[in-house]
């Protein structure tokens, strides 16, 4: 049996949900939704005071990235976001950071990308 891949992405984690549904009707023999974006980490939980605080970066401070060594967050830092001075498009890829994964078998493939793009999903 041949299977083909595809990658959607989608603006809501319902969006996605929905769309995961479908495609289990088709057969689907696998599929994952996960949530992406351009700093790494999964954010800063607690708050710490800039001044007396151990703060790896800029980004820290003001994107809330979860930096792990000192050349990432000197990466992270340089985003116009960082400075205060820009909102850096914060639309990551045009609002779309929900990506769902999915393979398919090859006869359900065409009708499997019918069902995202009615269902608002950009491949």
């Amino acid at each position: 049996m041949a299977e083909k891949n595809i990658l959607a992405y989608f603006k809501s984690p319902e969006e996605a949900e929905g769309v995961k549904a479908k495609l289990e009707v088709l057969r689907a023999i696998d599929i994952s939704i996960d949530r992406f974006s351009r700093y790494p980490g999964d954010g800063v939980e607690h708050i710490e005071n800039p001044i007396t605080g151990d703060i790896t970066s800029l980004a820290d401070l003001t994107l809330g990235a979860d930096v792990s060594s000192r050349s990432a967050g000197i990466l992270t830092a340089v985003d116009p976001g960082a400075s205060g001075l820009s909102d850096g498009g914060q639309d990551d890829p045009v609002g779309r950071d929900i990506l769902l994964t999915a393979v398919m078998p090859e006869e359900t493939h065409e009708q499997a990308i019918q069902v995202i793009e009615q269902a608002g999903g950009m491949l």
